[in-house]
């Protein structure tokens, strides 16, 4: 079960003025050969935008794409007529499938909006794009896993254009949870959003995270407070 441990300083970073991003992969001016992707997860970037500022429309095809807001409000509108707004505890997939154009902007003209975004190589290519937002209650995965994406839509999750799953927890202090993965082929990528926690014996702090490419079961013991995200995607 080897793992691959990518710390927080060790992401690239990219400051835009109006812009902070951290990117744990390749992504734009940042080029790391050895941190091209983890098995079918592509990008997971950690942006910070300023007020009233965002990313103009521009084009996707054959990607899934995960947007998670930590904090803020974020403002989507796109080629299929959707015109939404996120904010925390609410979860955004796009199958960008035969291709789609999209604009993301700051919805606040006062607060910084901090979110991931996450983007996975899809299972069928071409499909008709499609869109989906739901919100995740936090009660809900307090000490539990919290199932946000899926290949089918389970436990009330968004479906994806992949075998892939992406589930989130938070833990409190001293409290510990298991998770297995769905197929022992698959890899799982755990990202800790904040706090501290052993990760099958790892010490992990916020914003690092930890890959394990063939694995069936891991175990987390919280040292503090901690939120943690789980992706587990296919390897090949």
């Amino acid at each position: 079960m080897p793992a691959i441990l990518h710390q927080s300083e060790s992401r690239g970073k990219a400051d835009h003025g109006w812009l902070q991003a951290r990117h744990t992969f390749s992504f734009a001016g940042y080029q790391e050969p050895t941190r091209m992707r983890f098995g079918l997860l592509r990008v997971l970037n950690d942006d910070i935008i300023a007020p009233g500022m965002g990313f103009d429309t521009h084009p996707h095809q054959n990607m899934e794409i995960i947007t998670i807001p930590l904090a803020g409000l974020l403002a989507h509108k796109d080629s299929m007529g959707h015109e939404r707004t996120l904010s925390p505890n609410e979860v955004q997939v796009m199958s960008a499938g035969s291709g789609l154009t999209h604009s993301e902007y700051n919805a606040s003209d006062s607060m910084s909006v901090n979110l991931l975004q996450l983007w996975i190589f899809p299972k069928l290519k071409d499909i008709e794009p499609r869109y989906n937002q739901k919100h995740f209650a936090a009660a809900d995965r307090v000490n539990r896993w919290q199932l946000l994406a899926s290949p089918n839509g389970a436990e009330g999750s968004l479906e994806m254009n992949q075998d892939a799953w992406l589930s989130r927890v938070d833990l409190e202090a001293k409290q510990s949870i298991t998770v297995r993965t769905h197929d022992p082929a698959n890899g799982l990528y755990l990202f800790v959003i904040d706090g501290k926690a052993l990760v099958n014996a790892q010490l992990l702090g916020a914003r690092d995270a930890i890959g394990f490419d063939s694995v069936y079961e891991i175990n987390i013991e919280a040292e503090s407070n901690t939120r943690i995200l789980t992706i587990e995607v296919p390897m090949g």
